[in-house]
Parts: structure tokens; C-alpha cells; sequence
């Protein structure tokens, strides 16, 4: 996967595991924080609605990579299970 591919919120879902409910009003927030832009696609098929894509910013992107890293680090202590 390339990190600033547009990517529709399904695709998001089923990679993340996550709820819509906890998708999408995080694509919102972040959206409006400057890490993730939004655009409507048309449809690839005549008759299917549009759908809303998704990619990083490059702030995003940044944030990200540092983020990363930071859990790499040999200080990084995950929380407990």
C-alpha cells in the first residue's frame, strides 16, 4: 500500500477492523485537523452512489512516520492487554 493513496472508507474498514461508528468520526476529526483529506469519487459503476475517499496529507503522513517510530523505539512500553 502506498501512503497517500486515496482509499474508500470500506477499504479503511476492513483493513483496520474498526466500526463505522469509530471510522468515520475519526476521518472527520482528522480531516479537520489537516491529516487526512476527503474527496467524492463518481462511481466506477453507472447506478452505484458516490462514495468519499480518503488519503494522508503530508502532515499526516509525517505524523504517522514519527508515530512509528516512536513505536520502535526500545523505550516504547505497550499498554497491557
Amino acid at each position: 500500500m502506498r501512503p497517500q493513496e486515496w482509499r474508500h472508507g470500506y477499504d479503511l474498514l476492513k483493513e483496520t477492523g474498526l466500526l463505522s461508528g469509530t471510522l468515520y468520526p475519526l476521518l472527520m476529526r482528522m480531516t479537520d485537523h489537516g491529516l487526512v483529506e476527503a474527496e467524492w469519487r463518481e462511481p466506477a459503476q453507472r447506478g452505484r452512489p458516490a462514495r468519499h475517499a480518503y488519503r494522508l496529507t503530508s502532515t499526516g503522513l509525517a505524523l504517522a512516520r514519527a508515530a512509528g517510530e516512536d513505536t520502535q523505539s526500545p523505550s516504547f512500553k505497550a499498554s497491557p492487554a
